[in-house]
């Protein structure tokens, strides 16, 4: 058998609430199997959500639940392929840094974690506050350092 050419141990991946990001874990931990890796899931909040929890319009328990829906679906799906999940949040916005997108999210967080692989989810733009992560892949795949798949 010849050595692969890549090395894999940790596999990202950004969600939201949308059926795109599902897929995208999908390919994640199927990437993660294949490799015998792990995958860290994290859930990125968009503008619409990070605003309404900074002026307390929004409960955060409602968020966190929300969330926990989004983690959970993630976490069935790497334990249905095998792998090893971590998850995390991360706010997609910020009033005091014009940087902080969700692109940048994912690439930093890509960064802390040294994840070898990322797997971002193409989607199209619907105007539901859940779904953020739209314009990230393009981003991403601009200015990722690791491989990234596409979905």
């Amino acid at each position: 058998m010849s050595p692969r050419p890549l090395s894999i141990d940790l596999v990202l991946v950004p969600v939201d609430q949308s059926e795109e990001a599902t897929r995208a874990a999908e390919y994640a931990a199927a990437v993660a199997a294949e490799y015998d890796a792990a995958v860290h899931a994290v859930h990125v909040l968009g503008e619409d959500v990070v605003r309404a929890i900074e002026q307390g319009v929004v409960d955060e328990d409602a968020v966190a639940e929300d969330s926990k829906a989004v983690t959970d679906t993630v976490s069935a799906l790497a334990e249905n392929a095998d792998v090893p999940v971590t998850t995390s949040v991360a706010y997609g916005f910020s009033r005091t840094s014009k940087l902080r997108h969700p692109g940048s999210v994912v690439l930093d967080t890509a960064e802390e974690l040294n994840a070898d692989f990322i797997v971002v989810p193409r989607e199209p733009v619907s105007g539901d506050p859940g779904e953020v992560l739209a314009k990230a892949a393009e981003y991403v795949l601009l200015y990722a350092s690791q491989p990234v798949l596409s979905v």
